[in-house]
């Protein structure tokens, strides 16, 4: 716990579940510190990757944004994207600003913090590394797709994961949040292309299987073609131990119990996407606790975690651990 007295937790992922979550966590009385994945290479995040030579600021903006307390205009300002007809079009003005500024400060995480204090943010944001990565996927018939963007277009069935270059290392400060953690939750977002980039870093994914905190992994709502097409919440699990130097290390998974309209399966059938089936035997064959809500949310026509109901039951099992370790 802080000096404060608040709970620590550390929220491991990227792409647009994270922020989803993070906007539920931030009204409760909590220490948080999100490690955000820096493998993406698509869109806004990619030109700048590749015209500056920086990390892709992408989810590390939309989670600065999530995690801010400043006036709405201020915060639809930093999300704002260009439509134009020139070099700007794609591009969000909070891409810009972070370039912006780790082009003045010399260094990507100076930058994010100095942006941390213009909007306010509740928490701590750090990158997976202080670099660009490359994420691979090596596919069950050996071919090997590289780009983050360019894997879920494959076609083919992921076999593994993997980045490059070999000398990735963890910024200290993910260390010891993940090392002080009194809950660490892993999710919701893309299995091999938000959430295994991070644990894939050098030791940071070896320190969350040390790490004597509780972990949460907050299953999908539904499959994603071209990454999970016909998985199981027991499949995602698996897929992730496979990654890992360690499996067992997840003790929690969150899913959801509600029936998913039909009217938005079918909308979802023609991007191949199906609910996620929660095999429960399996899961507990695996030790893990199941943990049962109605944590789906229509959201401009997407479904989505619903923030607040979600971050309800992380905290309260956020209380129930601290006041298990912290008596014992």
């Amino acid at each position: 716990m802080t000096e404060l007295g608040q709970p620590r937790i550390v929220v491991i992922g990227g792409g647009t579940g994270l922020p989803v979550l993070l906007r539920g966590l931030k009204q409760y009385p909590v220490d948080i510190t999100a490690i955000v994945t820096v493998a993406d290479d698509g869109g806004s995040s990619g030109k700048i990757r590749e015209d500056l030579h920086i990390p892709p600021p992408g989810d590390i903006r939309n989670v600065l944004a999530a995690l801010s307390d400043v006036e709405p205009l201020v915060e639809e300002m930093f999300q704002h994207r260009f439509k134009t007809s020139n070099e700007l079009s794609g591009h969000s003005l909070g891409n810009l600003i972070l370039a912006a500024m780790t082009s003045i400060t010399g260094d990507f995480v100076h930058a994010i913090q100095e942006m941390s204090r213009v909007l306010n943010v509740r928490g701590k944001v750090l990158p997976a590394a202080n670099q660009s990565v490359v994420l691979h996927a090596e596919m069950e018939d050996g071919t090997v797709v590289s780009g983050e963007s360019k894997i879920p277009y494959s076609g083919k069935k992921i076999k593994r994961v993997f980045l490059t270059p070999k000398n990735i290392r963890p910024l200290p400060e993910t260390i010891q949040a993940i090392r002080k953690a009194d809950l660490i939750i892993l999710g919701p977002g893309s299995l091999y292309t938000s959430l295994l980039p991070n644990l894939l870093v050098p030791q940071l994914g070896d320190e969350v299987c040390r790490s004597r905190a509780k972990k949460v992994y907050i299953c999908n709502l539904m499959t994603q073609a071209g990454e999970t097409h016909g998985y199981t919440a027991s499949d995602h699990v698996r897929a992730i131990y496979d990654h890992m130097s360690c499996d067992d290390f997840i003790n929690i998974i969150l899913v959801n119990k509600e029936e998913i309209p039909e009217d938005v399966q079918l909308r979802y059938k023609e991007e191949l996407a199906h609910p996620v089936h929660f095999d429960l035997e399996k899961l507990t064959e695996l030790g893990l606790e199941v943990v049962h809500a109605d944590i789906a949310n229509l959201e401009k026509g997407a479904l989505r975690h619903d923030p607040q109901k979600v971050a309800k039951i992380l905290y309260n099992l956020l209380m129930t651990e601290t006041k298990r370790r912290y008596e014992a």
